[in-house]
């Protein structure tokens, strides 16, 4: 994608920084793997990306059974470059709903099915990370997690609007940083003894309406279909979980309950005057939940998504879902790494001019003027701050634990604490 057109990030930043501590803007995050990649240090809890993932959990099957090896070999080839998780998964089961009495890629349906399930709980396993060795993580862990800072941010930032989070991830990092810093939160479930998801408190925008809201629109860890009652319960977390695996299923699964819910909830949440809904982490790679997106901006004129979209080593091209998005729709605003596509316009970020060593400090916050220019050999390289001042940079907020640094230091800038007050009075 080539531009002629710039925009100046700390113009937009203001805006951002605005819509933030708006006491009439409804705040809502979605967040996708990418934030539980994000550490503040290498104490911090993560969950492998999906190119990691991939790799360690085909070792780890093809150690189980050669043949699985043989038959990952297999599908690498006929994969042609797209080989990772969820592309597997999709392969697989769609090979068991065909296969009946056949063999393929040396499997009968039978071997297929246990094939398929052992990925399953290997993924399960990949995004266990609040347990070591079947204990739950310390306290002093779950604080060295960018999500612990993130609750830190929601528990003291002064809002009359409660912070909705949505979560496509499975892993407790949310629920961990959020009981941590003794931030109430609600999640659908209601109940002690056997808690159950429940609908009904869901679709009522009204119902617990000073809690903060933990939205997981593709399951958790701890979720439970109970064939007997015919619930969704919330109970110590296993193999079996009710989770909406990578694969291409997920958009059939999604639409039963307790799934339709909750995207109902991000829906109505968009619907809802004056929300602003950040995604920071989210590929948009899932249809179900990108066609929910676009559909409830439709019926409302006052509501904005801006997505945070990471792209520093895959750079988005006419083709990227993103861009087509973006380009089509007004109410959403990318902000990639060095371009941006705002108001269907597609640019690259630019500083006017050179900000002063004073307000290069504020600028980095959200700005890196001296990143390497993506595509070249110095990618790689650390700027030695002697070459010739461009404008040209990485917007660095994509990132998710640049993101909640972001939102912390707005806390402690006075001016924007003289800016919050002014705008409740």
């Amino acid at each position: 994608m080539s531009s002629t057109k710039y925009f100046d990030p700390s113009e937009y930043i203001r805006g951002v920084q605005q819509i933030l501590i708006s006491d009439k803007k409804r705040i809502g995050f979605l967040f996708g793997a990418g934030s539980s990649l994000a550490k503040k240090n290498e104490r911090s809890l993560i969950v492998p990306a999906i190119g990691k993932m991939t790799t360690e959990i085909v070792q780890e099957v093809s150690e189980i059974d050669a043949k699985y090896g043989v038959l990952f070999t297999q599908l690498k080839e006929e994969l042609d470059g797209h080989f990772n998780v969820e592309t597997i998964l999709s392969n697989l089961e769609l090979k068991y709903s065909f296969i009946n009495r056949n063999i393929l890629n040396g499997l009968n349906k039978e071997e297929l099915c246990i094939l398929i399930q052992t990925i399953k709980k290997a993924v399960y396993k990949k995004v266990s990370v609040h347990k070591a060795n079947d204990i739950t993580v310390s306290r002093e862990i779950i604080d060295q997690s960018v999500q612990s800072d993130f609750a830190r941010w929601i528990d003291q930032a002064d809002r009359k609007h409660p912070v909705e989070i949505f979560t496509t991830n499975y892993d407790f990092l949310f629920e961990l940083g959020l009981e941590h810093h003794d931030v109430s939160y609600y999640d659908g479930f209601c109940g002690s003894f056997r808690p159950f998801f429940n609908p009904h408190t869901v679709e009522d925008l009204s119902f617990l309406p000073n809690q903060t809201k933990l939205w997981k629109i593709h399951g958790s860890l701890g979720w439970k279909f109970d064939q007997e009652n015919q619930k969704i319960l919330r109970s110590i977390p296993n193999e079996d979980d009710f989770l909406i695996y990578p694969s291409t299923l997920k958009y059939k699964d999604s639409k039963k309950q307790p799934y339709e819910s909750l995207l109902d909830r991000l829906s109505n949440f968009i619907k809802q005057d004056d929300s602003v809904l950040i995604t920071c982490g989210y590929s948009w790679g899932d249809e179900h939940i990108n066609s929910r997106i676009i559909s409830a901006l439709k019926t409302n004129t006052t509501s904005h998504v801006i997505a945070l979209y990471f792209d520093r080593y895959e750079k988005i091209t006419n083709e990227s879902i993103i861009s087509k998005i973006g380009l089509s729709n007004s109410k959403i605003s990318v902000y990639a790494t060095n371009d941006a596509i705002i108001g269907c316009k597609y640019g690259t970020w630019k500083l006017k001019t050179e900000p002063s060593i004073d307000d290069t400090i504020n600028v980095n916050q959200f700005f890196d003027e001296d990143a390497p220019v993506f595509g070249t050999e110095e990618i790689n390289k650390e700027s030695q701050g002697d070459e010739l001042w461009s404008g040209l940079g990485d917007f660095k907020l994509s990132d998710f634990g640049n993101l909640v640094n972001f939102l912390q230091l707005m806390l402690c800038e006075d001016d924007i604490l003289i800016l919050s007050k002014n705008g409740k009075k």
